[in-house]
């Protein structure tokens, strides 16, 4: 048999909890002359077959036809004080509920001017509070068939995200740029949606964006195109990098000639740090020769030597990488920096 509910009320209802069904499952069965107890700040709304009923506000009631009509209408007959009817009880929670995060489940794709494609995510706080019980119950319990608290907060994040994916892609900025429109981003968003929310007897009160940031991959990225843009000189910068991994696999290999008692491993590892130095030096040397031959760039026969500090600096840095990628011999080295280096020396003295 199913149990007939004499009283009907939330007591339990928490300043988090958006609704409340009654009963937590199943359908009630309720009779006319049964107490329904609607405490300050909430809204019980009578539920039936897909659709928001009657709907009682604070205060205690006595269930009569007088006041339930829509539902006794519904069910088409009238009973009397010993008859039990059908259905199902939402406690709404008509506080305003402040503070509550939204953000991207996963990073969104968004076209920066200057990167390409990067991936986002983004956080906010917005604020709401439901103002319409009945249309609230028949939207988002009726319509999405959602009456737990967490999944319909769920609902509504999702509907926020939304909109803000959709105003980012009509944004015509940089990423760089998005931090200084946050202010105008989150009001475009809540003008979008209000309506939605509006739809739904929620009143939106609130939406601010916290932050936008990339991604890992994304700041990776970022990271390497600075690097790139301090580094300046292109071919000097493959030259040092050639340098790095030349030494890297010489201190491989001598790790692993030190393991096995023999040099074979050092051989190896500096026979293929200089081979990786030699193949990036003759990319270097191809990409010189075919700027040289462009006919905006006429051919030099003799270099020029330098004269001041700066030049002379610069002199001693390129024999270091021509050095490290294997361009000229360890004599010609030492014979060229002792040379200028004592030069470098006498400018510094004023010489």
């Amino acid at each position: 048999m199913p149990r007939v509910f004499d009283v009907i009320e939330a007591p339990d209802m928490g300043p988090n909890d958006l609704v409340l069904r009654f009963p937590p499952h199943g359908a009630g069965d309720f009779r006319i002359g049964s107490q329904v107890i609607v405490r300050q700040s909430q809204a019980a709304v009578f539920f039936r077959d897909g659709k928001a009923l009657d709907v009682f506000g604070p205060g205690r009631h006595t269930i009569t036809t007088a006041n339930i009509p829509l539902l006794i209408n519904l069910l088409g007959k009238l009973f009397d004080g010993r008859s039990p009817f059908t259905a199902e009880v939402y406690f709404v929670n008509l506080r305003e509920f402040p503070d509550r995060k939204f953000g991207t489940d996963q990073p969104i794709p968004f076209r920066d001017p200057d990167l390409g494609i990067v991936r986002l995510r983004a956080r906010g706080i917005y604020a709401m509070q439901i103002e319409d019980p009945r249309l609230f119950v028949e939207n988002i319990v009726g319509q999405q068939g959602l009456y737990e608290s967490r999944s319909i907060e769920e609902y509504l994040r999702r509907t926020i995200t939304s909109r803000l994916m959709d105003l980012l892609g009509e944004t015509r900025v940089g990423l760089f740029d998005l931090p200084a429109l946050y202010d105008e981003l989150s009001a475009g968003v809540r003008a979008r949606v209000e309506e939605d929310f509006a739809r739904r007897g929620i009143r939106l009160k609130e939406v601010r964006i916290v932050a936008i940031t990339p991604d890992e991959e994304t700041e990776k990225a970022i990271s390497e195109r600075a690097a790139m843009g301090a580094i300046g000189d292109m071919n000097k910068y493959l030259q040092w990098k050639a340098a790095r991994a030349m030494e890297a696999a010489a201190q491989a290999g001598g790790e692993a000639g030190s393991a096995t008692g023999t040099g074979m491993g050092m051989g190896a590892g500096l026979g293929m740090g200089m081979g990786m130095a030699q193949m990036i030096a003759s990319a270097l040397s191809g990409s010189a020769q075919q700027q040289q031959q462009q006919p905006s760039q006429p051919a030099t026969t003799t270099p020029k030597a330098p004269k001041t500090v700066e030049e002379i600096q610069e002199l001693l840095d390129s024999l270091d990488m021509q050095l490290a990628s294997g361009q000229i011999s360890e004599a010609t080295y030492n014979r060229l920096v002792e040379k200028w280096q004592k030069r470098l020396e006498e400018l510094k003295r004023g010489g």
